[in-house]
């Protein structure tokens, strides 16, 4: 028989996954966790309640994502060495991210300054909630986190994989 060239299958598309930081500030004398809810028009989960959170940039190590997106959602200032690994979410796709997404939870007892909604055109309100209730309408993956870090087990949640919930 005639030698037949096998045409490869095409390689998978890859794409990065979007980096993500998200703060859990935690008042150990009143045993509270700061809060905000997202507006109307948030392109994730709108209405819920969240951690502040937002996008790692290029060049930016994690840590100082996580200083500066508190900073400009909230007006609290924290310091880098003050933030400990309390979750990890990797996402296997979200709404801004069909990459995926890896949402690495950081969480401090320290920081300056009074919490304040900087952003209210992404946040309808920022709250002091009780560590141990939250909000019935929080995103699901910001619930898991403040849990985990509550019982001090840091995880690994994984969302949108085959088998996994979304």
């Amino acid at each position: 028989g005639e030698a037949r060239a096998v045409s490869p299958s095409p390689a998978p598309t890859l794409a990065t996954a979007l980096l993500v930081a998200a703060v859990i500030v935690h008042d150990r004398d009143s045993d509270r966790v700061l809060m905000l809810r997202r507006g109307p028009n948030a392109k994730v989960a709108p209405g819920s309640w969240d951690l502040p959170v937002g996008k790692n940039e290029p060049g930016e190590p994690i840590t100082l994502s996580a200083v500066r997106e508190l900073r400009e959602e909230t007006g609290l200032a924290v310091a880098a060495p003050d933030l400990r690994l309390a979750h990890v979410v990797h996402g296997r796709a979200g709404a801004e991210a069909p990459g995926g997404f890896l949402t690495v939870v950081l969480a401090t007892t320290r920081w300056a300054g009074e919490p304040e909604n900087r952003e209210p055109e992404k946040h309808s309100r920022l709250a002091w909630v009780p560590i141990g209730a939250p909000p019935e309408e929080t995103y699901a993956p910001a619930a898991e986190a403040i849990a985990g870090y509550r019982a001090g087990r840091p995880s690994v949640v994984l969302t949108g994989w085959d088998g996994m919930p979304s």
